[in-house]
Order: structure tokens, then sequence, then C-alpha cells
């Protein structure tokens, strides 16, 4: 049996990158840095790299791809691959000296997942490349594993929610870990919407049942940044105006990615997860985001996500930022320095905010005030 450096089974999933790069010092450094973990398959120009994706797809677990090549370039290639809806399914990382910014724009639409400049840092894209392709072999392994337990688990109704729970819960914290997050963030997400479905009038005339989906829906409200590159994902300054509409896609890609797992029709937070996760950033004044949703438009858990995850956000240190005191964070959302929320949204939260504050009290604190 074959293992691969952290010995496990190597066939038992797509184990062969595609280094697609005319030159043939590019195609020896990337082969040195990524031979290691897996079984490398050089290619000279755009259409042999293309041949070879379409002829072993299923053995394909990430792709390399040059710019400036004979035959086909590179962008002409992945404009081949999206019509197949190969991203989707394969991560593409552009590795080029010739990134302009159309480029990258047109190849970021295309569904590339990166774009990494030579002269490559190799510990730099290792940890880049590596970290994308175990996200999609998670996801692929999760599609699997479901897949091959579905008429077991059809019979077993309780056991379907458990485990499709824990593996929300577990995905959604992945993400955050990728995102330099703990997962507390998920947890305090889900806590802070539950608090105030229960405990205000936001939650009138849904049932515990529905408030539980809902709950659980807003764990995933991030699920979409696995589709963001780490170096606009993590960056520690401000994103450019090019970064940020990237990192808007995270809605969209959210939502998509919900709607492609068939077994995610199947629970009751279903719908929420899709809206949820689709527009937790549009505002009350219709200048959020993708969709521009204007006041009652947006659904009132989309709302109540949207204000959770900006709260939380300021009030925790982040990549980006320090933690902001509890007084200058409330005043920022009280003057909409974060965009216009809905008034009676706003009076409900502010009503029950002392409470949300225990979700961020450590367990010594509690002790200490007890």
């Amino acid at each position: 049996m074959e293992l691969d450096c952290r010995g496990r089974n190597a066939r038992q999933e797509p184990d062969t990158m595609l280094i697609v790069d005319d030159d043939e010092l590019n195609r020896a450094i990337l082969e040195n840095i990524f031979s290691p973990f897996y079984a490398i398959e050089p290619c000279e120009n755009g259409k042999e790299g293309l041949d070879a994706i379409l002829r072993l797809r299923g053995r394909v677990c990430a792709v390399l791809l040059d710019v400036v090549m004979p035959e086909m370039d590179g962008i002409q290639v992945l404009r081949v691959l999206a019509q197949e809806r190969l991203p989707e399914q394969i991560p593409v990382f552009l590795i080029t000296a010739e990134a302009s910014g159309d480029t990258m724009r047109e190849a970021y639409q295309l569904g590339v997942m990166d774009v990494i400049s030579k002269p490559v840092i190799p510990y730099v894209v290792e940890r880049r490349v590596n970290s994308v392709v175990e996200l999609f072999q998670a996801r692929r392994r999760l599609g699997n594993v479901v897949e091959r337990q579905q008429s077991a688990l059809l019979r077993q109704a309780e056991q379907i929610i458990g485990l499709s729970r824990g593996m929300i819960e577990s995905l959604s914290t992945a993400i955050e870990f990728r995102n330099g997050e703990s997962g507390e963030h998920v947890r305090r997400i889900h806590d802070i919407t539950k608090y105030m479905l229960e405990h205000t009038e936001l939650g009138d005339g849904l049932s515990p049942e529905d408030i539980d989906a809902i709950s659980l829906a807003a764990i995933m409200h991030d699920v979409g940044k696995i589709a963001i590159p780490d170096a606009i994902l993590n960056k520690p300054g401000r994103l450019t105006a090019e970064e940020f509409e990237i990192m808007k896609t995270h809605t969209l890609q959210g939502a998509r990615l919900l709607e492609r797992i068939p077994q995610m029709r199947e629970l009751s937070a279903y719908r929420y997860a899709c809206d949820i996760a689709r527009h937790h950033h549009e505002r009350w004044d219709g200048r959020g985001y993708p969709d521009g949703l204007k006041g009652e438009e947006i659904s009132v858990w989309a709302q109540i996500v949207s204000l959770a995850d900006v709260y939380d956000a300021l009030v925790s240190k982040r990549v980006y930022k320090d933690a902001y005191g509890r007084e200058k964070a409330l005043g920022m959302i009280r003057d909409g320095a974060c965009g216009t929320f809905n008034p009676s949204l706003l009076e409900c939260f502010f009503r029950v905010e002392q409470e949300l504050r225990y979700l961020y009290e450590t367990p010594k604190e509690e002790k200490k005030d007890g």
C-alpha cells in the first residue's frame, strides 16, 4: 500500500499535481517543492496541460498554471476549465510573473483559487497550496462519507441529524481556523442568534425547532470563505478595492456551496442557511451586498446574524485589528459606523446586550465573579 507523508493510503483520493509551465527550471523548482506530497505530472504548454487535466481529472488534486505559454496560455486553459466547472472540483493556482490587474480579475472570475507571483518563495507557496488542497480533500471526503452512508442513515433519522450537525460545526470551525480564528466565533454567532430569538420579539411566531434550525444555520454564515485566497483572507492590513470585491464573493460562494450539497436539503436549517450565507452582509438602507436588499426585503434571521457578526468582530481580536472596548463597539453600532441596521433590531439588541457579554467571559472570570 502506498502511503503519503501523513501515513494515509494515497490512492483513496486524488493525489496528482499538474505543473503546467513552459519553463523547465520553473517546473523543476515547483516539482522539488511538492514532490514530497503528491505525484507530479509536468506539462510543457497549455494544450498539453489541458489534455492532462481532462484525461486525469479523477486523479488530479491541484493544478499549478503559468500564464504565458505556447499552444494555449493559462487564461485560455482556465476558460475551458470554467466551462467544464472543474475549478469547483480541483483547485487551480495561477503561478506567474505576468500578473496584471486584468489577468488577475479574469482569473478569479474563472474560478482560480489563488494567484502566486514568481519567483516563488518555497515555504510560502507550499503552505498556500497545501492548505487549499487539504480543504478540497476534506470537502470531498465529507461528500464521499455522506454518500456511502446515505441509505443506512435514512433509516436512522436521529443519527442523520446528529452527524450532519457535527459535520456542519466542524466545517465551519475549520474555516474559522483558516481565517486565523479559534472557532469560538461561529459558536458565539450561534449563541447570540439563539438568545435574541428566544428572548426578544424577533422570535415571535417561530417554534423552538425553527429557532434551533436558524441558530444552526447561523454557524454556516461564512462557509463561502473556503473559496477566498489566503493572501486576501488573512491580510493584516486594509484590503484594496479589488481584494474587497473578491472578499465579497464569499456570500455568493457560500450559498452556492450549500446548494450543491444534496444532503443539506433534508435539514430544516437548509433554507435558512442559504439565505444567511448570501445575505448576512446586506444592510437596512440597501447599501450592503451582494444583492443590495433593503429594509424588510432582508429576512429577520439574516439581519440578526449580520448584527451578531459585526458585534463579535468589534469586541474580538482579529488579524487586522485589536478588540474594541464594549462602549466603543456599542457606540459604533449605534452610530452606524458598521452600516445601517433595522431600528427594531437594534432596540432588541441593546436590551439584551448585557446578557450577551457573558458569552465573552472566560471560566476564570466567571469563577472570580462568583
